[in-house]
């Protein structure tokens, strides 16, 4: 939670004295009298904001437990995979067509749009933990339903509510994490979602390999339950209690969350003074909301209208084409017979889960690499070692098809680094350059916009995996077609991309009412301000800041 944290350290660094006086003198000239008041009653925020292990505790256990849910969405979406498979080779079972193998798959994508509006509205009025405990219910119906499913029907409605139940409780989970962790946390804190759906996605590979799916059903409703008990641990969102006029128990969730920051000699401690700046952070979201009402829909299309709407849009509509039809997600939903199709000599299950469990490391890795490198670089970079690794498995499996090689083992090395090609770019950083893109009037609903044209991609992609894979006359030539996507990503990246690290939200936007090509723009370094400059940021500049944090999608 960074009211305090960031609104006052990130705002004021004086050299040596970090007394109130020095705030008072170093602000005296400013012309924002509430950030003045602030930094002047915030005393040496360095004694309050400890940064130990034992102080930060809290906050890190409610936030792992808050995210265990994706644990549950990481099963959801590698189970498909093993769902085709298995019964593809069972004797004694229902055969579904390629058609129906294919929304037994991609059914679980086409149902987040929706059911993420709706998870808005809940986790507004009831909490973003009661949310994720009413996920629950939803996630154990259609766990029991595939299960005991009969006919491939049943399975597609179970897998429909599992994605209805997955949205539920990982939205939450990541709104919760922002709202109580602290700025210099919060980044750390936000990556235990992608890193808890990749090791779904290797349980769900591992426990594929030695059971019955129908059983593998079953014990998924384990990771449903669990995240909604573990729930009932910890305390609510202190900024949703205040917003709810629920102050007490605000008070008591900051003093939890807080417990262990309590400066010696000083009276005023670390949870009541984030009372008092969450009290009027709420007062200027309401502020805020009011007069997005007031504006109405005909500002927003006018805003899609100008240059800095509609740029961003087409921009980020383009690699999330790219994104989907590279083959990341269709290895993920497909991976075991994506890989049985390739005739290599490893075990389809065991290769699986080596891809899983490289993601699960690379999804840690990245947090390094996204805070230093460049995200422009990094997506050019990403799809062109990407399609340098599909070309070669596409080659290899049509070799070995030929029977002209024996290195059977190739395409499957192939993908592993083409899975840590793809963790370094392109699968996460469209979904963190939704934030970034739009200008803060029509943020929130550009987010929905292109998160929802993020999500119809992908189902196409997932829909006609079979039709793809028949059109190219099978996987050695789907993967060529893979590689050529990459390269095509890496292509328009190159030329459309903006480069956004280190960029105020303000210059991004003042970017796209003059510029849509990058390339040839004058604006190949990207803006980074000085140290003294950082300092003296207005409010309106620091609250543009903060948005830069990554988004993480329900599928990262």
């Amino acid at each position: 939670m960074d009211p305090i944290g960031a609104s006052c350290l990130s705002l004021f660094k004086p050299e040596k004295n970090n007394s109130s006086d020095a705030a008072e003198k170093k602000f005296e000239g400013t012309k924002d009298e509430g950030l003045r008041n602030m930094i002047t009653s915030c005393k040496s925020l360095s004694k309050y904001e400890g940064r130990s292990f034992k102080t930060l505790f809290p906050q890190i256990l409610a936030s792992l437990l808050a995210a265990s849910f994706h644990i549950g969405n990481g099963i959801s979406l590698a189970y498909s995979a093993v769902l085709i498979s298995q019964l593809q080779h069972e004797e004694d079972s229902f055969k579904p067509t390629k058609m129906e193998n294919s929304w037994m798959a991609s059914v679980l994508i086409v149902v987040i749009p929706p059911a993420s509006i709706v998870s808005g509205f809940i986790m507004d009025n009831f909490g973003r933990l009661n949310c994720i405990k009413i996920a629950g219910i939803p996630g154990v119906i259609g766990w029991s339903m595939i299960a005991c499913a009969q006919n491939v029907p049943i399975i597609i409605l179970g897998r429909l509510l599992v994605g209805i139940s997955s949205a539920w409780g990982t939205s939450p989970g990541i709104v919760y994490i922002t709202e109580i962790a602290s700025s210099n946390l919060r980044m750390s804190l936000m990556a235990i979602a992608p890193t808890y759906v990749s090791l779904g996605m290797v349980l769900t590979y591992f426990l594929g390999w030695y059971l019955h799916w129908r059983i593998l059903a079953w014990i998924c409703n384990i990771f449903i339950v669990v995240p909604c008990l573990v729930c009932m641990v910890i305390h609510e969102s202190p900024s949703w209690l205040i917003l709810k006029g629920r102050y007490d128990q605000a008070k008591k969730s900051l003093q939890w969350i807080h417990k262990y920051q309590k400066p010696p000699g000083e009276q005023e401690t670390y949870a009541e003074l984030q009372y008092k700046l969450l009290q009027e952070e709420q007062e200027k979201k309401k502020e805020q909301k009011s007069e997005i009402t007031k504006k109405g829909l005909r500002f927003l299309v006018n805003e899609f209208l100008k240059p800095t709407g509609w740029k961003p849009l087409i921009i980020l509509t383009g690699l999330f084409f790219f994104q989907h039809f590279s083959g990341i997600y269709i290895t993920m939903f497909y991976s075991i017979s994506f890989i049985e199709e390739a005739q290599t000599n490893i075990n389809a299950y065991f290769a699986s889960i080596l891809i899983g469990v490289v993601r699960l490391i690379m999804s840690i890795v990245s947090i390094y690499i996204l805070k230093k490198f460049r995200r422009r670089s990094l997506i050019f970079v990403s799809t062109t070692l990407m399609s340098i690794f599909m070309f070669i498995a596409g080659m290899w499996t049509g070799w070995i098809k030929e029977g002209t090689t024996q290195l059977l083992w190739v395409p499957v090395a192939a993908l592993l680094f083409y899975v840590v090609a793809s963790t370094i770019g392109l699968l996460p950083i469209p979904n963190m350059l939704i934030a970034e893109l739009f200008p803060l009037e029509i943020r929130g609903i550009g987010y929905s916009i292109s998160y929802s044209l993020c999500c119809i991609l992908m189902f196409i992609a997932l829909q006609t995996y079979y039709t793809m894979s028949d059109l190219f006359g099978g996987a050695s030539n789907l993967q060529l077609f893979f590689g050529c996507i990459c390269l095509g990503g890496a292509i328009y990246s190159y030329i459309f991309l903006p480069e956004t690290f280190g960029m105020k939200l303000n210059d991004i936007t003042d970017y796209f009412k003059y510029r849509f090509i990058y390339i040839g723009s004058g604006n190949e370094k990207p803006i980074v301000q000085s140290d003294t400059q950082e300092n003296m940021l207005s409010t309106t500049d620091y609250n543009n800041k903060q948005e830069l944090e990554p988004e993480i999608s329900f599928c990262s």
